[in-house]
């Protein structure tokens, strides 16, 4: 198992402060894919806070896993950070824009041109089959025809060219997650969050869209947000976050390893 390099971002002003040569970026592309200025999120009432002025730049082209325990706040930042949930207090950017300053109309456009979510349960449409479900956001832009031999590219990527027609209740829970995945990457978004999106997967699969992830972040410089628990995956991304109480205690670089041994 590979281990951990000592190679620890200092925490000075923006946490993880990391900007990627030109070459690594999409054309046109901020350097900076992600960033967020003193995030506070707070729920209930009195409030209690969940994010406690957290400040985080990811460059565009990198790998990042976000990892915790259970209530350390790791999936309430990536909704925030991904447009999905808004802060309290603080500002979050994506590829230079302020993404909560977007009124609905103009959020619901960018989010389905430039990102892609993978989510810890799949919502897939029942009543569609899985390459109706993985073209599902290419119809808002009337691009479902045109993508049709991508998404089917994409379901046998997964393994899952035997589940094109079939309906989410025919297929097995992991085949269903893997559908929700190829979904993420049908419209080739600049930035994908993803959480846990190896939860309800056995170790094969979990592997393979590990290594997906991996190809497509060195491929096509996709900037990826992971929240993981699982120490493995985590090490497939570039670099570490991790989260305690609601606060980043560590942002490191990873020595990259996708499969278990």
């Amino acid at each position: 198992m590979a281990k951990r390099s000592g190679d620890t971002f200092r925490q000075s002003g923006q946490s993880g402060q990391s900007v990627q040569p030109a070459e690594s970026r999409r054309p046109g592309e901020s350097a900076e894919a992600i960033s967020c200025r003193n995030l506070i999120k707070s729920f209930g009432d009195p409030p209690m806070p969940i994010l406690k002025g957290i400040d985080l730049t990811i460059a565009a082209g990198e790998f990042v896993s976000l990892t915790g325990r259970s209530g350390s706040g790791k999936s309430t930042l990536l909704y925030i950070l991904s447009s999905l949930d808004e802060p309290t207090e603080g500002e979050v950017f994506l590829q230079g824009r302020s993404v909560h300053s977007l009124d609905s109309k103009e959020q619901h456009r960018f989010r389905n041109e430039h990102v892609g979510f993978v989510f810890q349960f799949h919502y897939l449409l029942p009543e569609l089959t899985a390459v109706e479900n993985v073209l599902m956001p290419t119809r808002k832009l009337g691009l479902h025809e045109k993508k049709r031999e991508q998404a089917e590219h994409l379901l046998a990527e997964f393994g899952l060219d035997h589940c094109i027609n079939k309906l989410p209740s025919q297929m097995s829970g992991g085949e269903v997650q893997r559908c929700a995945i190829a979904r993420s990457l049908i419209m080739d978004p600049d930035i994908l969050f993803t959480d846990e999106p190896t939860g309800n997967l056995d170790t094969v699969n979990g592997d393979r869209v590990i290594e997906m992830f991996g190809r497509i972040n060195k491929e096509q410089k996709t900037t990826i947000l992971m929240v993981t628990h699982d120490p493995d995956y985590a090490r497939a991304a570039g670099r570490q976050v991790h989260m305690v109480d609601g606060r980043i205690e560590s942002d490191t670089r990873t020595t990259k390893t996708a499969k278990r041994r």
